[in-house]
C-alpha cells in the first residue's frame, strides 16, 4: 500500500519517527534549516513522499504575491510540518501551521521543535476541527 493511501495518524508516527531519527543524530542546539534538511533526508531514505518549501501565494487587493507563504514540508498530501529549534513554541507558531492548514485543506499538521533535550517534549500535533 503506498503511503499517500494511509491514513493521516499512520503518515504522523512515519514523520514523527523520522524526525526523532534526526534529532537522536544531532541533539539540540542548531538552526532550523538543518534540521529541515536531514529531515528532508530522512523522509527519503524511508521513501515517504513530501514536498519541501512549498510557497503559498497571498491575494491583497487585487495582487497575488507569489510566495507570501512558505511551509516547511507537506507529507504524503495529508500532513503539514513546521521545523522548529526555538526556547519554546509559542501561541504564534500554532497560529502559523494553522493557517497553512487552512490555506491547503490539510486537517492535520506537526510542529516539531528540535531545540529540546528530547524530541518527544518538542512534538505538538495541531488539528483543524471539519
Amino acid at each position: 500500500m503506498a503511503l499517500v493511501e494511509l491514513p493521516v495518524n499512520t503518515v504522523t508516527q512515519k514523520a514523527i519517527g523520522a524526525a526523532i531519527e534526526v534529532h537522536r543524530h544531532l541533539g539540540p542546539g542548531l538552526l532550523e534549516s538543518s534540521y529541515h534538511t536531514c529531515l528532508c533526508r530522512e523522509l527519503e531514505l524511508r521513501e515517504i513522499p513530501f514536498q519541501s518549501q512549498v510557497a503559498l501565494p497571498l491575494d491583497y487587493k487585487g495582487v497575488t504575491l507569489p510566495r507570501s507563504y512558505v511551509i516547511d514540508l507537506v507529507i504524503a498530501d495529508t500532513l503539514i510540518v513546521e521545523v522548529k529549534s526555538v526556547e519554546a513554541l509559542q501561541p504564534v507558531h500554532s497560529a502559523q501551521i494553522m493557517t497553512y492548514m487552512r490555506l491547503m485543506s490539510i486537517q492535520c499538521g506537526l510542529l516539531l521543535n528540535f531545540n529540546v533535550t528530547i524530541l518527544p517534549h518538542g512534538i505538538r500535533r495541531v488539528l483543524l476541527s471539519v
